[in-house]
């Protein structure tokens, strides 16, 4: 009975560490090329907000609920900038969303068993090809401001991803992680509108995007092809489609836009290909 429960620990630890910091901080002078470097804070990003906000409408129109949503109702300015899309995705049609993405972005991702050994699930590029400064997924989960507790989710949380700023982000989708997000989804709906996604949470999430918390650290075999980069969601965003966005303030006291996290692709990435992104930035 000893031995199976060491050798089911053992298993566990295997997958576990490659998410478990201080691991991966001990280890990074084996591992020189896991780590990303910028000259400052300001030059992080790849690519700028607008063309993530673009990316994302083309996507989040193309899904079924905000078909039904928008329908009979008054569209956004900001909405109407990207109805010059709805022939090329597909005339507007409701479709799935893996289908959505291919139709909208030209790729799609999902979630599969991580070729790393022992690493346990990782993210693919299932379909299509990912032009190099594409957004390829986002980091769904509860946003924390550099002075708001989050003692208690931490704690043997491996999907706590921590901005530049400091803001936190618990992409925990089980535990006291999943009812706080279900909590703050349902505090911030407006009216018929949700302003946030709680289907990530799920094996099935509505938003194909919001898989980022499974993209696993890069090693010198296997470098970086995707990169994490912050975006605040501006006010113009369109509140019928809000609802696909997988994050949430855990204050409604918060006097900023929403932090959301993407992922935006390093280089050309065609089908079958595993993302790594790079776990620890170093800012000069």
């Amino acid at each position: 009975m000893f031995r199976t429960a060491l050798t089911r620990f053992q298993n566990k630890w295997r997958s576990y560490r490659h998410r478990f910091v201080p691991w991966v901080v001990l280890n990074l002078s084996k591992n020189e090329k896991t780590l990303r470097q910028v000259k400052k804070s300001s030059k992080d990003k790849l690519v700028p907000d607008e063309e993530v906000s673009q990316r994302l409408l083309e996507l989040f129109r193309l899904l079924p609920s905000s078909q039904r949503a928008l329908h009979g109702a008054a569209q956004t300015h900001f909405l109407r900038q990207v109805t010059s899309t709805e022939d090329r995705c597909g005339g507007g049609n409701a479709v799935c969303g893996q289908d959505a993405m291919v139709q909208s972005l030209g790729f799609c991702i999902d979630r599969k068993p991580s070729s790393l050994p022992s690493a346990g699930t990782g993210v693919f590029v299932t379909r299509g090809f990912v032009p190099k400064g594409a957004t390829v997924a986002m980091y769904p989960g509860t946003v924390y401001q550099a002075y708001e507790p989050i003692l208690l989710q931490s704690i043997r949380n491996p999907f706590v991803f921590r901005c530049i700023d400091g803001v936190l982000l618990d992409g925990n989708d089980k535990g006291i992680s999943k009812m706080v997000f279900r909590s703050c989804s349902g505090r911030d709906r407006i009216g018929p509108y949700m302003m946030s996604d709680t289907s990530w949470l799920t094996d099935s999430p509505r938003n194909p995007l919001a898989v980022g918390q499974y993209v696993n650290n890069c090693s010198n075999e296997w470098p970086a092809n995707v990169c994490y980069q912050e975006y605040d969601v501006p006010d113009q965003f369109p509140i019928e489609l809000r609802q696909y966005l997988p994050n949430v303030n855990y204050s409604p006291d918060t006097h900023r836009p929403l932090r959301c996290v993407v992922l935006v692709s390093l280089r050309d990435i065609t089908a079958g290909e595993e993302l790594f992104s790079n776990y620890f930035t170093i800012v000069h």
